[in-house]
């Protein structure tokens, strides 16, 4: 722990926000949205991945999404304090606490333990009805079954995020407002890292809390990597054991 409070006393605090997808201008909006929220002495390093999907959705496109941002953290393991991963889908979080020794937080995640917080009851509202049961499981699997009213989709496409806005807002809007009205949702969770510069605007129409994930993600790695806190070396986020992978995936073996 000594060496990890001395890493954040007397160096700037560096956490990266990294986008498992190649579309840079979501990476741009991520950034700009949540870096002001970073505290004194705190830097906030956004990158996104160099190949793969312009958008995850799906479970396809997640698998793909993982190698290059194991490429691009592997190098600088030993400059970051902390990782925010920029995807609802917390998309590599398992593979990436196992590779680096700082904690490592989805957008997911924190989104719910942030609602979890501040109502008894949240509803997520995501993009495809593809992405729905992916978000279900990760409710079962970080155990807010109890408090998640339900995951729904707008119908809209990542991307539309980026290139369609005012549609696209509209219809999270819409859906929204059915959360409130079906679910007795007391919250609102949003549920893709694009979405994450409509929440201050949406808890002011509505008047309740409607939360981003990469901000709460951001605050929540920082609070993390302050404390000294990381992730736990044993069992199943133990470093990967030493092997040597065959073909294309030779590069990533552990070690390597």
């Amino acid at each position: 722990m000594g060496a990890t409070l001395a890493k954040v006393w007397f160096r700037p605090m560096n956490i990266i926000l990294i986008n498992p997808n190649t579309t840079e201008a979501m990476t741009t909006r991520m950034h700009a949205a949540v870096s002001p929220l970073m505290g004194e002495g705190a830097k906030l390093t956004a990158i996104t991945a160099d190949y793969g999907a312009p958008s995850i959705e799906g479970y396809y496109d997640e698998v793909f999404a993982v190698p290059p941002m194991i490429e691009a953290l592997k190098p600088i393991a030993d400059q970051v304090d902390g990782v925010v991963v920029g995807c609802f889908d917390d998309t590599g979080v398992d593979a990436l606490r196992c590779l680096l020794d700082v904690p490592v937080v989805g957008i997911c995640q924190a989104a719910m333990q942030a609602a979890a917080v501040i109502a008894n009851k949240f509803s997520i509202v995501t993009t495809l009805p593809v992405s729905v049961p992916a978000l279900e499981h990760l409710v079962l699997r970080y155990g807010f079954e109890r408090l998640c009213g339900r995951v729904r989709a707008a119908d809209i496409p990542v991307l539309d995020l980026e290139e369609n806005t005012e549609n696209a807002t509209r219809l999270i809007a819409a859906e929204l407002e059915r959360a409130l009205a079906e679910d007795g949702a007391e919250a609102i969770v949003l549920g893709c890292a694009g979405m994450v510069e409509l929440s201050r605007s949406l808890t002011e129409r509505y008047g309740v809390p409607v939360i981003e994930g990469v901000g709460a993600a951001v605050k929540l790695v920082e609070g993390l990597a302050a404390l000294g806190i990381s992730t736990s070396p044993r069992g199943g986020y133990a470093p990967p054991r030493q092997k040597t992978y065959s073909g294309a995936l030779s590069h990533y073996s552990p070690g390597a």
